[in-house]
Formats: structure tokens, C-alpha cells, sequence
């Protein structure tokens, strides 16, 4: 990236914030600049070609066919522009700007107009020229100089001593750019600029990632590979990834998909596109969850940096629709996340887009905080989707990051690769790296965003994932410590309910009695009111045993000639009643077998490689004898404790220490208040 360069075009198309203010808000600055640079960036790229597309206008006039094919081959481009107006000519006419500058974006191609639209470009330009300022901002972006190489006065690419093209601006700093004026407007409107884009070195090492184990495929003469970004933003993963696979064989062709839900985004990505000559038609707007834009397509990469945390209540009701009627033939079959983290139904969406082995198979790579790693208990959605990924061997590594390494949040994240090809050696296991502690501090901070990646960081990262299985199994190597290697099972666990039996005493007090009074269950029975008189004659009697207890609260019932209830429901609520927890009290039975106490139930992780009766056995009945497993409770369930596994204990300092560091401090201070009374 050339720093200077992207400054420089940020700096530019920021200053006309300084004509909007006042007549716009701070919040609302990017309706303008950012259709404003595209066009500008569009008009820069077609100038070349400009004059042959007109010439292929008037050839072409009159004659009943679809100019479209032939002028996209005259621009060079999969778009045009059909009028002979500039942006430098419209600002020149300053009673027509907003009649002129119409008409010139009514010029380019549908695919080209599409992306203006989604910036509601038209009802800007009625803003600002109602406001006077129309002229003056399309005077300010025709200056902006958004060439993608240099040319002479013949309009000739000029070119180094190598022979390469001289570039201006690229379409890498250019994405640069757009992002950095994202970033602007998302922190002027304390939007989630996070939600835009991710920073291009987290993206470079989860490219190198994912791509790795396919090098040598990659440069096969001939070599094609299409790419999909679910959530693409403003398509930086989807540049990187086409660059780092043409980087390694510049003859191979890669295609590029996307979807995106942010109109803004979609119109960045979509005209990127259109400026590198892939087909724009490949970014499709809207939700990826309800209107899947590439239904039945499969990729041969996928990966995706989706919203943290974010919920999918607007779209519950077709996803829960797909979930229930399609089941695994769908996308959602294995399970359906909480509805305030629709993290994990990307990761859904992706794995339902994977290749048959037999046809190459996939590789996925996705950007999680901590939340998919371990949230949801025993079966359920977060749980099960674990489940299935684990038990179909797709996981094959989970990568920790460093924290404050996005703009928007400051939080731990992770990236998790997956593939439906894995090789011999990784086959059945997980590998878990660690490199929460790769990273350099930013001489500025960017949001959260405090920490960055280096290109040093970037390339032991990329070195040691491709040696995981070797450093995990040598304690010797240096970095042993940062990487572990896990069979799929070793994540499963059986949720078991131990339960333990209900031992009571019984008596008659003022608490017991309260408790009679107040028992619905009693009072559906018998005259609550009434039987509490009839025990108070008990009040301060104890017994060890049920039925003594019984038999002496009936015989009080029936010298007062109060009918004694020989229902079930009656029983269970005056044991219910007088009963009160001990120890040492009776067992109470129920159809032949203790009762448990739920008071005491309790609930244990088995891993599932272990007899949970042995586990009772060692861990359980050492503390509590009486205790035994309900097996029509226990659960399956699936978690990856990440930080368990890398978990080092630190025993606390001496408190000698601690005290004399305290010491010391107070001294310190002592020193310091005397210079300041002296």
C-alpha cells in the first residue's frame, strides 16, 4: 500500500466535508463523498477509452441490435459511459450542474447506473444544488486525479525502466481509500465501522491460511478457482485473496462472489469489480440468510468476516422456515444459533456451499469472537453445530488473534478454517494455535483498533500452521507451546445429572405451619385454614419416619372430624409440608427407587472417551456415596475451551514482596508530598 497516496485521496474527498457543513450533518457527509469518488474513480478509468466508445455510438446508431457487448469491448470494460460530459465540463456550467450531471450518470451502463442508485445518488444532487453547492463540490472531485496508471499526451500507458506501467492510484489503495473514508463517516454517526471492513493484514495472514496447503495446486498452468465472501463489505477479502493466488501464478483465472447487505459496501465492491474486469453481477445486495443470492453455487474458497454478535430477529422467521421444512437439506439443518448471534449460520451458509470431494472439495476461512467456541449447553443450536462440524471432520484449525486488533471492537477473536479435504495427516484431528501474542502497537490508534500485525508476524504465522502437526509433536521446538493438536472427540462431552436422594425429618412449627397455609396443592385437597387449627395441637412434635408422622397428623384429623384425603396429590403435599431437609433424615422412595432431591442435583462434563459410571465412581461417590447418574438426562454436547488449553498458571507473588513494594510506594509518596509543602 502507498501511504502517502491513500492519505493524500482521503485528505482530498474529505475536504469537501468542509463545504457540507452546516448544510448537511457530520452523520450524513458520506451520501456525498462516497458516490462522489466512485464516479470520479469511474470516469478516470474509462477516459482512455472514451473517444472509441463514442466513435462505436454513432457507428452503431439506428441499427436494430444490443449495443451493450459492443461497447463494453470499445471501453475495455464490463462498463461505460455513452455522453460526452466530464465532471470537469458540468462544474464549468454552473446553471446547469444538476441537469448536466443527470444526464451523465443516465449515460453509463445499467450495471454502472445500479451502483449510483444504491447511494440515492439523484436525491443528493437535488439536495446540494438546491443548497448552491452542487457546482462547487463537482468542481472540487473533478481536481481529484483517480488515473490507474500514467499516460502521455497520446494517451499510452507510460512505463518504468522495467517496462511496467506507472501506476496513479491502484485498485489496492483505492480500496484503501474507500475504507478509510468509512471508517470517517462510521465514528462522525457512532456507527460500527467494523461492520464495513477488516484490516487488510488480518486479511492477508487469513488468506495465507487458508490458501496454504494448495501452493503447489495454485500454480498449475491452467489453474481456475472461484472465491466467495458471504458478507463481503467493500470486497478487501475478496482482492486479497485473487491477488495472493494470481501472485503465485499470474496466468491463472480467478472469479469473485460476494454478498452484501450494506448499500454503501455493495456499491464500493460492485465497482471494483467493474474497474478489475470481473463480472459485477457476481456481488449480489441483501441478506445472505433470506435471499441467498448464489443459491446452489458451490466455491472452491470461501471465507467471511460477518458482524460480531449480531442478531438475526429480522430474518427469523425464513430462517426457522428453512430449518424446519428443508432440515439437512438445507442450509440450517444442524441447528439453529440464539437469536442475538447469527455468527454461526454463516458459518452454516458457507459449509452448505462446499464442493464435492469429488469434485476438488472446499476450504473456508471465518473470523468468530469467542462465542462460537464454547456458548450453548448440551444440545443445543450453538452445541449442535458444533457437533456436526466436528463429527464430519471439517474443522481443521482454530487460530486465536491478539485483542484491539479490529476497529470495532477490542475483544479476542479467532479464525476458524475448515475443509471438506483434508489431508491424510490431518484427518479425525483439530489443531489449536495460538498467537494472541503476535502483534506490534500502532504509533495511532484507528477505533479500538491498537495493535496491527507485521509483515514479519504475518510470515511465521503463515510458516508455523503449515508445521503444526510437527512443532505440536517435537517439545523441543521454540514454539511448541503455541500449538496443540486435539482429536475431533476430544471436544465432545456427556452433560450427566447427578442426582442425590431426599432425606427428611417431619414436624409441626410455626414455619411448617405457615407452609400448609400457603400450599395450593393442600388447598385444592382440604380446608387449608382448618387443617392448620387441627395441627396446631402438634405444634413442637418431631418425627424420623413418614408414615409416624402420618399416622399422627390422620389421628388429629380425625378427632376433629376432618376427613383424612387418601389421594396421592394430598400425600406428596403434606409431605411436602411438614417435611424439612436433612442429612441425616429418611430416604424418601418413589416407586421403589430413591427420590431425588432437587436441591441437590448436580451436573458434571464427561469427556466422551470416558464410562461415565467410572467417572461417578472416581471423581463423585469419593464426596457423596448416596449419588447416582439419571442416564435419561444426560446430553451430548460439543465446546472448544480454547484459552483452557493454553491456560499457564502463575502462582501469586510472596506477600513479602507485595509488602515491600507498598512500602517502598509509600515512601515514594512521602518524598513527593514534602517537595510540595517545602
Amino acid at each position: 500500500m502507498n501511504h502517502d497516496k491513500v492519505a493524500e485521496l482521503v485528505n482530498h474527498a474529505w475536504s469537501v466535508a468542509d463545504l457540507l457543513r452546516g448544510d448537511y450533518k457530520q452523520a450524513d457527509y458520506g451520501k456525498v463523498i462516497l458516490p462522489f469518488t466512485v464516479l470520479r474513480r469511474l470516469e478516470c478509468v474509462l477516459a482512455p477509452t472514451r473517444d472509441k466508445v463514442l466513435t462505436e455510438v454513432e457507428r452503431l446508431s439506428g441499427r436494430d441490435i444490443d449495443m451493450d457487448r459492443f461497447l463494453r469491448k470499445a471501453a475495455g470494460h464490463s462498463f461505460y459511459n455513452i455522453s460526452t460530459y466530464t465532471l470537469k465540463a458540468i462544474s464549468g456550467d454552473s446553471g446547469q450542474v444538476a441537469k448536466h450531471l443527470l444526464a451523465y450518470i443516465g449515460a453509463f451502463s445499467p450495471n454502472a447506473q445500479e451502483v449510483m442508485e444504491k447511494y440515492e445518488f439523484a436525491q443528493q444532487i437535488k439536495k446540494l444544488d438546491a443548497a448552491n453547492l452542487l457546482y462547487k463540490v463537482v468542481g472540487r472531485f473533478a481536481d481529484l486525479d483517480l488515473r490507474p496508471v500514467e499516460r502521455d499526451d497520446d494517451g499510452d500507458v507510460v512505463t518504468d525502466e522495467r517496462g511496467a506501467p506507472v501506476v496513479v492510484v491502484s485498485n489496492h489503495d483505492m480500496g484503501y481509500a474507500f475504507e478509510d473514508l468509512i471508517r470517517r463517516f462510521a465514528e462522525q454517526s457512532n456507527e460500527t465501522a467494523g461492520e464495513h471492513f477488516t484490516p487488510r493484514e488480518v486479511i492477508e495472514l487469513m488468506v495465507n491460511l487458508l490458501l496454504a496447503p494448495d501452493d503447489d495446486a495454485l500454480v498449475v498452468p491452467g489453474v481456475s478457482r472461484t472465491v466467495l465472501d458471504p458478507a463481503c463489505g467493500t470486497g478487501g477479502m475478496l482482492t486479497a485473496a485473487e491477488e495472493h493466488i494470481r501472485d503465485r501464478n499470474p496466468d491463472a483465472t480467478v472469479h469473485v462472489f460476494g454478498q452484501e447487505l450494506n448499500p454503501e459496501s455493495w456499491a464500493i465492491c460492485r465497482s471494483d469489480l467493474m474497474i478489475k474486469g470481473q463480472n459485477p453481477e457476481n456481488i449480489k445486495f441483501g441478506n445472505s440468510f433470506s435471499d441467498d443470492g448464489h443459491r446452489s453455487a458451490t466455491f472452491d474458497y470461501m471465507l467471511a468476516n460477518p458482524p460480531f454478535g449480531v442478531e438475526w430477529k429480522k430474518v427469523k422467521d425464513e430462517v426457522e422456515r428453512e430449518h424446519d421444512q428443508l432440515g439437512e437439506s438445507g442450509r440450517f439443518g444442524a441447528g439453529l444459533p440464539r437469536i442475538n448471534d447469527g455468527s454461526l449460520l454463516f458459518l452454516q451458509h458457507m459449509i452448505s456451499k462446499m464442493k464435492d470431494v469429488e469434485k476438488g472439495g472446499s476450504r473456508i476461512a471465518i473470523v468468530f469472537n469467542g462465542s462460537p467456541l464454547f456458548t450453548g449447553a448440551a444440545e443445543s443450536g450453538e452445541s449442535k453445530i458444533r457437533q456436526w462440524i466436528l463429527e464430519s471432520d471439517w474443522l481443521e484449525a482454530v487460530v486465536a488473534l491478539p485483542d484491539q486488533l479490529f476497529y470495532n471492537t477490542g475483544i479476542s477473536t479467532y479464525f476458524w478454517i475448515l475443509t471438506n479435504r483434508k489431508d491424510e495427516d490431518h484427518k479425525g484431528k483439530v489443531v489449536l494455535l495460538d498467537a494472541r501474542d503476535y502483534w506490534a502497537k500502532m504509533r495511532k490508534s484507528l477505533g479500538d483498533k491498537r495493535k496491527y500485525l507485521t509483515k514479519d508476524h504475518i510470515g511465521e504465522l503463515t510458516r508455523l500452521y503449515g508445521e503444526a502437526l510437527q512443532v505440536a509433536a517435537d517439545s523441543e521446538h521454540p514454539l511448541h507451546g503455541k500449538v496443540k493438536v486435539f482429536q475431533n472427540q476430544d471436544f465432545g462431552y456427556h452433560r450427566i445429572t447427578v442426582e442425590r436422594p431426599l432425606k427428611l425429618r417431619f414436624e409441626v412449627t410455626d414455619a411448617t405451619l405457615a407452609a400448609v397455609r400457603d400450599s395450593k396443592a393442600l388447598g385444592r385437597q382440604v380446608d387449608a385454614d382448618l387443617l392448620v387449627e387441627v395441627l396446631k395441637p402438634l405444634l413442637g412434635q418431631r418425627w424420623d419416619k413418614k408414615l409416624t408422622a402420618f399416622a399422627s397428623v390422620r389421628e388429629a384429623m380425625a378427632s376433629s372430624g376432618v376427613l383424612w384425603p387418601s389421594t396421592q396429590p394430598f400425600l406428596v403435599a403434606l409431605r411436602d409440608a411438614i417435611g424439612v431437609r436433612d442429612p441425616e433424615g429418611e430416604v424418601q422412595m418413589k416407586k421403589g427407587d430413591p427420590e431425588p432431591d432437587p436441591e441437590l442435583r448436580d451436573y458434571e462434563n464427561v469427556p466422551l472417551d470416558e464410562d461415565v459410571e467410572e467417572y461417578l465412581r472416581r471423581e463423585v461417590l469419593p464426596h457423596v456415596p448416596d449419588a447416582w447418574i439419571d442416564h435419561t438426562k444426560t446430553k451430548t454436547g460439543y465446546e472448544i475451551p480454547f484459552t483452557r488449553h493454553f491456560y499457564i498458571y502463575k502462582p501469586p507473588r510472596p506477600l513479602a514482596e507485595i509488602d515491600a513494594e507498598l512500602k517502598s510506594l509509600e515512601a515514594e509518596i512521602q518524598d513527593l508530598l514534602g517537595e510540595v509543602t517545602s
